[in-house]
């Protein structure tokens, strides 16, 4: 069986998705998790965007040492020396710098004749050869560009040092049938092409994303791209999970293996949608909510009897658990730690202290403590920046009433380390908090979008309330989880208004 590198880019182009914004301690984790998850090459970011950009990059680059770190670049000298700074110390770098190919792109966006765009093409990779030892070359727009002037500057890139040709269909434009023709063709007609590994990297931007990438490996890609969840620019990109699963369901049609660990899949999707505030629909293929559910009594008379009636895939192929009492009230600090190392996080002996306190402090208020609670307390400590905090609530009252306008009273300390106060009223109870909170910060505010969702199930589930705000004119977004949903909704408006002060704010300004 043939084998399939996967490439994600979770961390590049799905964080380029509207409303999100990671620091470097989200990205840091986010990386361990799809190192634990098997991904065979990781595309951290874009080193040049800037300086927090670069230091979360070269940090991940530094800590993950099974995955081989790569950084994007435009056809620009300077990108790629960022971005070998950036990735220099990891155990494999390597670049990944592109350049449009389509006649659309080449003529209003580049301004650049075919002879110009295949000499810039073949410059960039000699120079970034001469710096990394593997160099990836996408061919941005591939699917929209002309076959012959593609097989022209494939063979010229190849020969200036390509490790990969990437043929993206950049805009989600194509179908399966047109997508395999043109592997098929660059196989074919590309004198050196058995010299490189070619590379599928589909939007889904008419829901062929995962169609397309599949019958790319179909005829000759040897690594396909994608993100988690099919985050991305627009629409998205294909959705690894799905592409993951299907190889795996139907061995009979696609004969390839991968190194991904099937069963970290759910715990990978939920620290995406956590870290990103983008939560997949309930309908969403592999890892929705409603993936194994069986409303119909035909399909639940059909599941009792045989669940291969109208199952293809098990829960527990992706990691799918039942949530159960793990620990309790009485649980003491050892087995605390030892449920941590079963799910997989490596925390500082201050942030294990940090989370074993708000463990006993959910312990008192919540009958039954999950995996999925546990999840949660220990993602958020982990990504936690304790030393640039600048605002922090200290209390907070909400009085609401059907028949009384909602006033909010709240506390806060400053950056400066005084304590304010004030009260304001709004036509909701999360409106006059909102309102308070922002007459006591000091800062030009948006509320863009608000969100909020429970944790696991029960009258007793944590809330996690998610928002997207612009702050003095930066867009970032924020979580924030308590047992209260308006505790939850002010940590989420302070969270994201704190990440506009840390050094990880990322730019958004390419795409693929």
């Amino acid at each position: 069986m043939a084998h399939i590198n996967i490439f994600d880019t979770t961390l590049r182009d799905g964080e380029q998705s509207p409303g999100v914004n990671l620091n470097h301690f989200e990205k840091l984790e986010m990386a361990r998790q799809l190192e634990r998850f098997g991904v065979d090459v990781m595309e951290a970011g874009f080193p040049a965007s800037s300086q927090g950009e670069f230091e979360a990059i070269q940090e991940i680059a530094r800590t993950i040492k099974n995955v081989s770190i790569t950084g994007l670049a435009r056809s620009v000298t300077s990108d790629i020396d960022t971005a070998w700074a950036a990735l220099k110390d990891a155990e494999e770098p390597r670049l990944h710098v592109f350049l449009a190919t389509s006649p659309i792109h080449m003529t209003h966006k580049l301004k650049k004749t075919p002879k110009e765009v295949i000499q810039l093409a073949v410059d960039m990779v000699t120079y970034g050869k001469s710096k990394f030892p593997f160099v990836q070359w996408s061919a941005e727009d591939a699917s929209r560009s002309d076959l012959d002037f593609l097989v022209q500057i494939i063979e010229k890139v190849i020969d200036a040092g390509a490790s990969v040709i990437n043929l993206p269909d950049t805009v989600g434009y194509t179908s399966p049938e047109e997508y395999g023709s043109m592997f098929q063709y660059v196989k074919k007609h590309v004198p050196n092409i058995d010299q490189v590994t070619l590379s599928a990297h589909c939007h889904d931007d008419l829901g062929l994303a995962v169609a397309n990438s599949l019958a790319a490996v179909e005829n000759g890609a040897t690594q396909v791209e994608g993100t988690i969840n099919g985050i991305g620019e627009r629409a998205g990109n294909a959705a690894l999970e799905e592409f993951a699963v299907a190889l795996n369901i139907r061995k009979d049609r696609y004969p390839f293996t991968t190194n991904l660990v099937l069963k970290e899949i759910k715990r990978t999707s939920d620290l995406v949608c956590k870290l990103t505030g983008m939560v997949v629909p309930a309908n969403k293929a592999v890892v929705g909510k409603n993936a194994f559910a069986h409303e119909s009594g035909i399909h639940q008379d059909g599941v009792l009897k045989n669940a291969a009636t109208y199952e293809i895939i098990t829960p527990e192929l992706v990691g799918v658990q039942s949530n159960s009492l793990v620990l309790g009230k009485h649980s003491g600090r050892h087995a605390f730690h030892q449920k941590v190392k079963e799910l997989g996080y490596q925390l500082s002996k201050e942030k294990l202290a940090d989370a074993f306190r708000s463990f006993k402090v959910l312990t008192d208020r919540k009958k039954e403590v999950t995996d999925e609670d546990l999840f949660t307390i220990l993602t958020d400590i982990q990504t936690m920046n304790t030393t640039d905090k600048r605002y922090e609530l200290q209390a907070f009252q909400v009085q609401y009433g059907s028949s009384n306008l909602p006033t909010a009273t709240v506390a806060l300390s400053t950056p400066a380390g005084e304590r304010v106060e004030t009260a304001c009223t709004g036509q909701g109870s999360v409106e006059s908090l909102y309102n308070t909170l922002e007459a006591l910060i000091d800062e030009k505010i948006h509320l863009t979008d608000y969100s909020l969702s429970s944790v696991g199930q029960g009258r007793d589930a944590l809330a996690e309330a998610h928002v997207k705000m612009t702050v003095n004119g930066i867009r970032v977004s924020g979580r924030g989880v308590a047992q209260d949903v308006l505790e939850a909704s002010a940590q989420a408006f302070i969270n994201a208004v704190n990440r506009v002060f840390l050094t990880a704010h990322f730019m958004k300004t390419t795409h693929m």
